[in-house]
């Protein structure tokens, strides 16, 4: 029992430590090279407004990123964030018009959290496969979005946009907002027990609950952080387009997934962090920018996440067979 408890809370100290640096010195060196990649081929990409886009649009991938990266760290998988986010946006874009900005907003965080609740009870207590609940969950709120509106929604209320427009001077105030929520979740993840307990969780489940720790609990509370991120990332993409619709957010859950491989997360479990899955957000951020920028059709650009996927995961299997 003892060497159990020992090999508990060690093993987010293996995974959240000297692997860190590694990580950080690939992505930098990764970053620096697309970012001289890109100034050197492209005249708009050091423009104001093309590095304001770019700020812009990793947030609904950085918020997905590390809901996903929380529920990846139990050993789950989490395929609906993309159904909630059209959900909670068109939720909140529709209640907006006569409720209050703020009860508006919560609505939609509100949507997220209760998905990921549900999606959470029934794997942790009912021991569904995650892939499976998550999956029928992508359909069916996929559908309670049409539900609700068939058509686009545009907010009456102007003050909504102010959400996904606003500038705090020259950073948009939904990356503050992204950011803060990889910093107090990067802390949350390394400094508190029920952080350390979800890391744990996807090492070795069976340990964890022979130390004393609910499983169950922590594996729902998993997937309602991946809820909240995604309702999140719905309610601000709703304000900065300006416009809600049911059909958004298709394969979103890909470049949520992809960020957090690219980041070094095993999908397996155990293994991840939230520095390394912001790295894995900025490098997919800015390759989809250059292909934007190259003119690339969306689809290769999919055809590349996919292979971009299978082989870190390919990289991370070699790794681990050596070792």
């Amino acid at each position: 029992m003892t060497g159990q408890l020992t090999n508990t809370r060690r093993y987010p100290r293996l995974v959240l430590g000297g692997r860190d640096l590694t990580v950080e010195v690939v992505f930098v060196t990764l970053v620096v090279l697309l970012v001289a990649v890109a100034a050197s081929t492209s005249d708009t990409f050091l423009t104001q407004t093309n590095l304001t886009n770019l700020l812009k649009q990793m947030v609904t991938t950085g918020l997905l990123a590390f809901g996903m990266l929380v529920v990846i760290l139990t050993g789950g998988i989490d395929l609906s964030v993309g159904s909630v986010v059209a959900f909670s946006g068109i939720l909140s874009a529709g209640l907006v018009s006569g409720l209050p900005l703020p009860v508006a907003i919560v609505a939609g965080l509100a949507a997220g959290i209760v998905f990921g609740l549900i999606n959470g009870t029934l794997v942790a207590r009912f021991g569904l496969a995650p892939f499976v609940v998550t999956l029928a969950a992508l359909t069916t709120i996929r559908g309670l979005a049409f539900v609700y509106s068939e058509v686009p929604i545009s907010p009456e209320n102007e003050s909504f946009l102010t959400l996904g427009s606003a500038m705090v001077g020259p950073i948009p105030l939904s990356t503050v907002i992204m950011l803060a929520v990889f910093l107090v979740g990067g802390v949350f993840l390394t400094r508190t027990p029920a952080g350390r307990s979800i890391v744990a969780i996807g090492g070795n489940a069976e340990t964890v609950r022979l130390a004393g720790i609910n499983v169950r609990k922590h594996v729902i509370l998993a997937y309602a952080i991946s809820g909240a991120c995604a309702g999140l990332a719905g309610v601000i993409l709703a304000s900065r387009v300006g416009i809600a619709q049911p059909s958004v957010g298709v394969a979103f859950e890909l470049d949520a997934i992809a960020a957090c491989v690219i980041g070094g997360a095993s999908l397996a479990g155990g293994r991840g962090s939230a520095k390394a899955t912001f790295g894995g957000v900025l490098v997919l951020v800015l390759i989809n920018n250059l292909l934007n920028l190259y003119g690339v059709q969306s689809f290769w650009q999919q055809v590349l996440k996919g292979l971009i996927i299978i082989a870190v995961i390919l990289v991370q299997r070699t790794n681990r067979a050596r070792t």
